[in-house]
């Protein structure tokens, strides 16, 4: 069982808590808003004519009585003609007020469906917006219920909650305003029994509150814990975990379960109490209502008196709706909530100006940008200069760290030249992934400067710079889509010849024709249809169709066997020609002929050099080498 540690702070809680919530209601309500004024205003159009035609009704049996039917009975020839005339205006009204409930109904739901649309829209372009560090921190699950679960719940209140609202209170209004004219004492007992109902609402509604937050905290969990064992099934059966899983498992639906039940419990509460309280008003109005019916003093006719009764319970309804519509307004507002917060998420900064164009080369040396491929490519400054890509990487004393308190890297120099190629070689947790993903800015440095072709990486703009870096990581992350999608992914504007040629550079060319439709051969994002290798030969091939001038190589082959990586060396070392490479790897073919050794330890350099020099040295790459360790 959890224990929760007092907080002095904590009695502030619930009144703070309270304003976040109607804040967020508020901007849900701004939000919708933006898109459907118009539809807005339609809508509260037809609920004051729906609203009008109820009340119209309700009134209408007074007259009925008084003028219609009592005169008629004590009538020797009644003449039924202005009845049935008046009961025709009625059919009329009545017809109207059905006809605007349906029109209201239908534009809620195109509003609401709407929403849901720009919303998702507006989250998952949001979401692309923001920096790496997020995904770190929130896990996938959470965030995909973000966009189900969540988005539903306000879906709901959108569709049902809002008219329901809008509806109650028109009613109410011109309730309040009939029952007044007909009986100024009848309307004090029926506000009296209201306060009481709105009372009881209000404090069932405060306690259910807290319990549909923690639903929603627990459905998210719940997502996010399947999410992670459908992931990691494989693993979990390797190391026969399922038994533990399930426990697990158990014990957070059970979380959700517990959560749901108790805000359900109190929620489900406020129809009945309600519902009797109502019952009660009813039972008081009709005693109080006789009692000055048969009073000589104060006339209260028999017509006017069934009427209100009628009016009393059209005010008393508008209450009940209202209560009945608290689990879906605080389920939203969690939900809503969980929305924003995503929406509210800092996205990645970037302040770089300088961009990456296609060139060519004038007779005087000079280059200019072109819409074709050249095969040069050429940084454009603040000042329509134009520099060539070189390729050339420098780091000058950097220092890195993911959170304030661990430092990672500690002044680290590197100065690789164009067409080099860098390895780094280190134990787990050394710093040599970290350092590459410095160089496309998927984090920023504390400290220390990084240059791309003597230009600082801050200064260039993220996009164009991440469009100069071709990454080839260990893991493989595939999309659903024919071969020839996932290869063409690199460079969305690339022929399918150029794709094919991709593939042929770095080996893939023959399994892919192996394959049932070649090229055309549909995968799923798992790729379950392919063997690891080959996962990550298709990888590579997206690589080669960006023709980047700088390569990095996170032990991009330490999932193919050692047959298949000597036949895709060849492609491999073709690809790299020209190139800066930053190369990540274990195995000896892939360090050994670096032009620089990089050994880290710690998040420090602790030597550099080819292979021949540190073997030389007997230091830390001589044991990691003589003792098979790289």
């Amino acid at each position: 069982m959890r224990m929760r540690m007092h907080n002095p702070g904590d009695r502030f809680q619930p009144k703070e808590q309270a304003k976040n919530k109607k804040a967020t209601l508020l901007r849900l309500l701004r939000y919708v808003m933006e898109n459907y004024k118009f539809s807005f205003l339609v809508v509260f159009a037809c609920i004051i004519v729906s609203s009008v035609a109820t009340l119209t009704s309700t009134l209408f049996t007074q007259k009925l009585i008084d003028d219609y039917i009592v005169p008629l009975a004590a009538s020797a020839a009644p003449d039924y003609s202005p009845l049935a005339m008046a009961l025709l205006k009625l059919a009329a009204v009545l017809v109207a007020g059905v006809a605007c409930s349906y029109a209201y109904n239908r534009i809620m739901i195109s509003v609401s469906q709407g929403t849901m649309l720009r919303l998702r829209k507006d989250m998952f372009s949001h979401m692309e917006s923001l920096p790496i560090n997020y995904f770190d921190t929130h896990s996938h699950g959470r965030i995909m219920s973000n966009y189900t679960n969540d988005v539903d719940t306000l879906r709901q209140v959108i569709s049902s909650s809002l008219p329901s609202a809008f509806s109650s209170l028109i009613t109410l209004t011109l309730t309040f305003v009939s029952m007044v004219v007909l009986s100024v004492p009848l309307t004090m007992v029926s506000v009296v029994m209201a306060v009481v109902m709105a009372y009881a609402t209000t404090r069932l509604g405060k306690m259910s509150r807290k319990h549909f937050v923690e639903q929603q905290d627990n459905l998210a969990a719940v997502n996010g814990f399947i999410e992670e064992m459908m992931t990691g099934q494989k693993v979990v059966k390797v190391f026969c975990h399922e038994q533990q899983a399930i426990r697990q498992f158990s014990a957070i639906n059970s979380a959700l379960r517990e959560s749901a039940f108790n805000a359900n419990k109190i929620a489900n509460i406020v129809m009945p109490v309600n519902g009797n309280l109502g019952n009660l008003a009813y039972v008081l109005i009709a005693v109080v209502g006789a009692t000055i019916a048969l009073s000589t003093d104060v006339g209260l006719s028999l017509g006017t008196l069934v009427a209100f009764l009628t009016l009393n319970k059209n005010f008393s309804q508008p209450i009940s709706h209202i209560s009945q519509q608290i689990n879906s307004v605080i389920s939203a507002s969690a939900g809503a909530e969980r929305v924003f917060q995503l929406l509210d998420e800092q996205p990645e900064a970037d302040q770089g100006s300088v961009t990456i164009v296609n060139a060519v080369e004038t007779a005087e040396g000079q280059l200019r940008p072109t819409t074709e491929r050249t095969g040069i490519w050429a940084w454009k400054t603040d000042e329509d200069q134009y520099v060539k890509v070189e390729g050339g990487v420098r780091f000058d004393m950097v220092d890195f760290s993911y959170v304030p308190e661990k430092q990672v890297l500690y002044d680290i120099v590197i100065d690789a030249m164009p067409d080099q190629k860098i390895a780094f070689v280190g134990g787990t947790g050394a710093g040599k992934t970290t350092i590459t993903n410095l160089i496309n800015r998927f984090y920023d440095i504390q400290d220390g400067k990084i240059q791309y072709d003597g230009i600082n990486i801050n200064d260039i703009s993220k996009r164009h710079l991440r469009r100069s870096l071709g990454m080839v990581l260990q893991e493989t992350q595939l999309f659903t889509g024919t071969v020839l999608d996932n290869i063409r992914y690199g460079r969305l504007d690339a022929t399918d010849q150029e794709c094919i040629e991709a593939a042929k550079l770095v080996g893939a060319d023959d399994f892919i024709r192996r394959l049932a439709n070649g090229y055309q051969t549909v995968i799923s994002g798992s790729a379950s249809n392919l063997s690891q290798g080959e996962r990550q030969l298709l990888s590579i091939a997206r690589t080669a169709i960006a023709d980047p001038p700088v390569l990095i190589l996170d032990e991009a082959t330490s999932s193919i066997d050692t047959r298949t990586e000597r036949l895709v060396q060849q492609g491999m070392d073709s690809l790299m020609k020209g190139r800066t490479t930053f190369v990540i790897a274990h195995r000896l073919s892939t360090v050994r002929n670096a032009d620089c050794i990089i050994v880290l330890e710690k998040g420090r350099i602790i030597e550099q050099g080819t292979h021949d020099q540190l073997i030389a040295l007997h230091g830390k790459y001589y044991q990691l080498y003589t003792g098979n360790e790289i």
